[in-house]
Protein backbone atom coordinates (compact mmCIF):
# COMPACT_ATOMS: atom_id res chain seq x y z
CA UNK A 1 0.00 0.00 0.00
CA UNK A 2 1.22 3.50 -0.80
CA UNK A 3 2.29 5.62 2.16
CA UNK A 4 2.42 9.40 2.53
CA UNK A 5 4.80 10.87 5.13
CA UNK A 6 3.96 14.44 6.17
CA UNK A 7 6.60 16.31 8.15
CA UNK A 8 5.54 19.19 10.41
CA UNK A 9 8.53 21.31 9.37
CA UNK A 10 8.75 23.91 12.13
CA UNK A 11 8.03 21.31 14.79
CA UNK A 12 11.01 19.19 13.69
CA UNK A 13 13.21 22.29 13.23
CA UNK A 14 12.58 23.50 16.80
CA UNK A 15 13.05 20.00 18.20
CA UNK A 16 16.44 19.65 16.52
CA UNK A 17 17.68 23.24 16.95
CA UNK A 18 17.06 23.26 20.69
CA UNK A 19 17.53 19.53 21.26
CA UNK A 20 21.03 19.10 19.88
CA UNK A 21 23.59 18.64 22.70
CA UNK A 22 25.69 21.59 21.56
CA UNK A 23 25.88 24.39 19.02
CA UNK A 24 27.78 23.04 16.01
CA UNK A 25 29.58 25.29 13.53
CA UNK A 26 31.38 24.45 10.31
CA UNK A 27 34.89 25.60 9.38
CA UNK A 28 33.52 28.92 8.18
CA UNK A 29 32.05 29.53 11.64
CA UNK A 30 28.47 29.07 10.45
CA UNK A 31 26.04 27.42 12.88
CA UNK A 32 24.67 24.24 11.32
CA UNK A 33 23.34 22.21 14.27
CA UNK A 34 19.68 22.80 13.38
CA UNK A 35 20.22 21.73 9.78
CA UNK A 36 22.36 18.77 10.82
CA UNK A 37 19.75 17.62 13.32
CA UNK A 38 16.82 18.17 10.93
CA UNK A 39 18.38 16.25 8.03
CA UNK A 40 19.65 13.48 10.28
CA UNK A 41 16.27 13.04 11.93
CA UNK A 42 14.46 13.16 8.59
CA UNK A 43 16.72 10.44 7.19
CA UNK A 44 15.98 8.24 10.21
CA UNK A 45 12.25 8.94 10.08
CA UNK A 46 12.14 7.89 6.43
CA UNK A 47 14.08 4.70 7.17
CA UNK A 48 11.55 3.91 9.91
CA UNK A 49 8.48 4.62 7.80
CA UNK A 50 9.63 3.77 4.23
CA UNK A 51 7.23 6.20 2.52
CA UNK A 52 6.33 6.24 -1.15
CA UNK A 53 5.40 9.95 -0.95
CA UNK A 54 6.80 12.77 1.22
CA UNK A 55 5.96 16.44 1.85
CA UNK A 56 7.31 18.91 4.43
CA UNK A 57 5.01 21.77 5.45
CA UNK A 58 6.27 24.89 7.25
CA UNK A 59 4.25 27.72 8.76
CA UNK A 60 4.57 31.01 6.90
CA UNK A 61 4.61 34.51 8.36
CA UNK A 62 1.01 35.67 8.02
CA UNK A 63 -2.00 36.66 10.10
CA UNK A 64 -3.51 33.78 12.01
CA UNK A 65 -7.26 33.52 11.44
CA UNK A 66 -7.77 31.80 14.80
CA UNK A 67 -6.73 35.03 16.52
CA UNK A 68 -10.07 36.43 15.34
CA UNK A 69 -11.76 33.86 17.59
CA UNK A 70 -9.36 34.35 20.50
CA UNK A 71 -7.00 37.35 20.37
CA UNK A 72 -4.71 35.67 22.93
CA UNK A 73 -4.25 32.63 20.66
CA UNK A 74 -0.50 31.84 20.48
CA UNK A 75 0.24 35.29 21.93
CA UNK A 76 2.63 33.55 24.32
CA UNK A 77 4.95 32.50 21.47
CA UNK A 78 8.41 34.08 21.18
CA UNK A 79 8.84 36.71 18.46
CA UNK A 80 12.02 35.56 16.74
CA UNK A 81 12.33 38.65 14.53
CA UNK A 82 14.45 40.31 17.23
CA UNK A 83 16.41 37.21 18.25
CA UNK A 84 20.07 36.97 17.09
CA UNK A 85 20.93 34.26 14.55
CA UNK A 86 22.88 32.08 16.97
CA UNK A 87 19.71 31.66 19.06
CA UNK A 88 17.22 31.72 16.18
CA UNK A 89 16.11 28.43 14.58
CA UNK A 90 14.82 30.29 11.52
CA UNK A 91 18.37 31.39 10.70
CA UNK A 92 19.04 27.86 9.40
CA UNK A 93 15.80 27.49 7.45
CA UNK A 94 17.29 28.30 4.05
CA UNK A 95 19.94 25.60 4.50
CA UNK A 96 17.20 23.12 5.38
CA UNK A 97 15.32 24.08 2.22
CA UNK A 98 18.50 23.50 0.19
CA UNK A 99 18.92 20.08 1.78
CA UNK A 100 15.30 19.13 1.01
CA UNK A 101 15.75 20.26 -2.60
CA UNK A 102 18.87 18.11 -2.91
CA UNK A 103 16.99 15.14 -1.43
CA UNK A 104 14.16 15.61 -3.93
CA UNK A 105 11.56 16.25 -1.21
CA UNK A 106 8.73 18.69 -1.86
CA UNK A 107 8.34 21.41 0.75
CA UNK A 108 6.81 24.84 1.19
CA UNK A 109 5.78 27.54 3.63
CA UNK A 110 2.02 27.81 4.00
CA UNK A 111 1.20 31.48 3.37
CA UNK A 112 -2.57 31.47 3.73
CA UNK A 113 -3.59 28.90 6.33
CA UNK A 114 -2.05 27.39 9.45
CA UNK A 115 0.33 24.56 8.63
CA UNK A 116 -1.72 22.30 10.94
CA UNK A 117 -4.79 22.79 8.76
CA UNK A 118 -2.75 22.23 5.61
CA UNK A 119 -1.47 18.95 7.03
CA UNK A 120 -5.02 17.99 8.03
CA UNK A 121 -6.21 18.73 4.49
CA UNK A 122 -3.53 16.43 3.03
CA UNK A 123 -4.50 13.73 5.52
CA UNK A 124 -8.24 13.92 4.89
CA UNK A 125 -7.80 14.16 1.11
CA UNK A 126 -5.46 11.19 0.68
CA UNK A 127 -5.94 8.84 3.64
CA UNK A 128 -8.92 7.12 2.03
CA UNK A 129 -6.62 5.50 -0.51
CA UNK A 130 -3.24 5.30 1.23
CA UNK A 131 -1.62 5.16 4.63
CA UNK A 132 -0.57 8.51 6.09
CA UNK A 133 2.01 9.17 8.80
CA UNK A 134 2.31 12.63 10.36
CA UNK A 135 5.68 13.33 11.95
CA UNK A 136 5.12 15.86 14.75
CA UNK A 137 4.99 16.36 18.52
CA UNK A 138 1.88 18.51 18.16
CA UNK A 139 -0.84 16.53 19.92
CA UNK A 140 -3.58 18.30 17.91
CA UNK A 141 -2.89 15.74 15.18
CA UNK A 142 -4.19 12.97 17.45
CA UNK A 143 -7.70 13.93 16.31
CA UNK A 144 -6.84 12.76 12.76
CA UNK A 145 -5.77 9.24 13.74
CA UNK A 146 -7.71 6.32 12.28
CA UNK A 147 -7.00 2.92 10.72
CA UNK A 148 -5.02 4.59 7.92
CA UNK A 149 -3.51 7.53 9.83
CA UNK A 150 -0.90 7.56 12.60
CA UNK A 151 1.32 10.15 14.28
CA UNK A 152 5.06 9.59 14.67
CA UNK A 153 6.83 11.25 17.59
CA UNK A 154 10.53 11.03 16.75
CA UNK A 155 12.89 10.48 19.69
CA UNK A 156 15.65 8.39 18.16
CA UNK A 157 15.53 4.92 19.69
CA UNK A 158 12.52 6.02 21.76
CA UNK A 159 10.37 6.97 18.77
CA UNK A 160 6.65 6.31 19.26
CA UNK A 161 4.01 5.56 16.63
CA UNK A 162 0.68 6.82 17.94
CA UNK A 163 -2.37 4.96 16.61
CA UNK A 164 -5.93 4.42 17.81
CA UNK A 165 -4.84 1.93 20.47
CA UNK A 166 -2.28 4.43 21.79
CA UNK A 167 -4.94 7.14 22.23
CA UNK A 168 -7.36 4.73 23.89
CA UNK A 169 -4.70 3.41 26.28
CA UNK A 170 -3.34 6.85 27.17
CA UNK A 171 -6.56 8.86 27.44
CA UNK A 172 -9.41 6.34 27.42
CA UNK A 173 -11.10 8.05 24.46
CA UNK A 174 -11.21 7.65 20.68
CA UNK A 175 -9.06 9.84 18.42
CA UNK A 176 -12.13 11.56 16.96
CA UNK A 177 -12.95 12.77 20.50
CA UNK A 178 -9.52 14.27 21.12
CA UNK A 179 -10.42 17.84 20.09
CA UNK A 180 -13.40 17.76 22.49
CA UNK A 181 -11.17 16.39 25.26
CA UNK A 182 -8.53 19.07 24.69
CA UNK A 183 -11.19 21.78 24.63
CA UNK A 184 -11.86 20.90 28.27
CA UNK A 185 -8.23 20.72 29.38
CA UNK A 186 -7.01 23.69 27.33
CA UNK A 187 -3.62 23.94 25.63
CA UNK A 188 -0.93 26.01 27.32
CA UNK A 189 1.35 25.92 24.26
CA UNK A 190 -1.32 27.77 22.24
CA UNK A 191 -2.47 29.97 25.14
CA UNK A 192 -5.88 28.28 25.28
CA UNK A 193 -7.45 28.05 28.74
CA UNK A 194 -9.65 25.09 29.60
CA UNK A 195 -12.33 24.76 32.25
CA UNK A 196 -11.07 25.44 35.76
CA UNK A 197 -10.59 22.37 37.96
CA UNK A 198 -10.84 20.07 34.90
CA UNK A 199 -7.67 18.06 34.45
CA UNK A 200 -6.79 15.28 32.03
CA UNK A 201 -8.55 12.47 33.92
CA UNK A 202 -11.70 14.49 34.58
CA UNK A 203 -11.86 15.65 30.95
CA UNK A 204 -11.52 12.06 29.72
CA UNK A 205 -14.25 10.92 32.11
CA UNK A 206 -16.60 13.66 30.89
CA UNK A 207 -16.00 12.82 27.23
CA UNK A 208 -16.51 9.11 27.91
CA UNK A 209 -19.76 9.87 29.73
CA UNK A 210 -21.23 12.44 27.34
CA UNK A 211 -19.49 11.70 24.02
CA UNK A 212 -18.51 15.23 22.98
CA UNK A 213 -18.11 18.77 24.27
CA UNK A 214 -21.57 19.88 23.10
CA UNK A 215 -23.20 17.18 25.21
CA UNK A 216 -20.96 18.01 28.18
CA UNK A 217 -22.23 21.60 28.03
CA UNK A 218 -25.86 20.72 27.25
CA UNK A 219 -26.09 18.09 30.00
CA UNK A 220 -23.92 19.87 32.56
CA UNK A 221 -26.60 19.47 35.23
CA UNK A 222 -25.95 15.71 35.11
CA UNK A 223 -22.31 16.14 36.18
CA UNK A 224 -22.09 14.66 39.68
CA UNK A 225 -19.28 16.73 41.23
CA UNK A 226 -20.58 20.25 42.02
CA UNK A 227 -17.28 22.08 41.41
CA UNK A 228 -16.86 20.41 37.99
CA UNK A 229 -20.49 21.04 37.11
CA UNK A 230 -20.20 24.75 37.93
CA UNK A 231 -16.85 25.02 36.13
CA UNK A 232 -18.33 23.62 32.92
CA UNK A 233 -21.38 25.87 33.16
CA UNK A 234 -19.36 29.02 33.74
CA UNK A 235 -16.89 28.09 30.95
CA UNK A 236 -19.47 27.08 28.33
CA UNK A 237 -18.78 29.92 25.89
CA UNK A 238 -15.02 29.49 26.23
CA UNK A 239 -15.28 25.73 25.69
CA UNK A 240 -17.20 26.24 22.45
CA UNK A 241 -14.50 28.66 21.29
CA UNK A 242 -11.83 26.18 22.29
CA UNK A 243 -13.31 23.50 20.06
CA UNK A 244 -13.35 25.93 17.14
CA UNK A 245 -9.68 26.72 17.80
CA UNK A 246 -8.50 23.15 18.29
CA UNK A 247 -10.53 21.36 15.61
CA UNK A 248 -8.38 21.04 12.50
CA UNK A 249 -9.93 22.22 9.24
CA UNK A 250 -10.05 20.54 5.84
CA UNK A 251 -10.22 23.85 3.97
CA UNK A 252 -6.79 24.36 2.42
CA UNK A 253 -5.80 24.44 -1.20
CA UNK A 254 -3.05 21.85 -1.50
CA UNK A 255 0.10 23.04 -3.20
CA UNK A 256 1.00 19.61 -4.58
CA UNK A 257 -1.02 16.80 -6.10
CA UNK A 258 -0.11 13.40 -4.69
CA UNK A 259 1.77 12.44 -7.88
CA UNK A 260 4.19 15.34 -7.26
CA UNK A 261 5.07 13.93 -3.83
CA UNK A 262 6.51 10.63 -5.09
CA UNK A 263 9.76 9.88 -3.32
CA UNK A 264 12.59 7.46 -3.94
CA UNK A 265 15.48 7.45 -1.49
CA UNK A 266 18.88 8.39 -2.90
CA UNK A 267 20.60 6.67 0.01
CA UNK A 268 22.71 9.74 0.84
CA UNK A 269 23.96 9.96 4.41
CA UNK A 270 23.41 13.16 6.39
CA UNK A 271 27.02 14.36 6.05
CA UNK A 272 26.90 13.75 2.29
CA UNK A 273 23.77 15.89 2.00
CA UNK A 274 25.29 18.73 4.01
CA UNK A 275 28.48 18.51 1.95
CA UNK A 276 26.43 18.70 -1.26
CA UNK A 277 24.78 21.95 -0.17
CA UNK A 278 28.06 23.54 0.89
CA UNK A 279 27.91 23.23 4.68
CA UNK A 280 30.71 20.68 4.89
CA UNK A 281 34.00 20.85 3.05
Amino acid sequence: MEKLLIIDGHNLLFQMFFGMPSRIVNKQGKAIHGTLGFVGALNKIMKLTVPTHVVVVFDGEHQNSRAEILPEYKANRIDYSEIPDNENPFSQLEDIYSALDFMGIRHYEEQEFEADDTIASYVITYSRNMRVIISSFDSDFFQLINDNVSVLRYRGDKTIICDTAYIQNKFGIFPEQYADFKSLTGDGSDNIKGAEKVGVKTAADLIKQFGNIQNVIRKADEIVKPRIRESVKSSANQLEKNLDLIKLKNNCRLRFEITALLYESSGFATNEILKAIGLYE
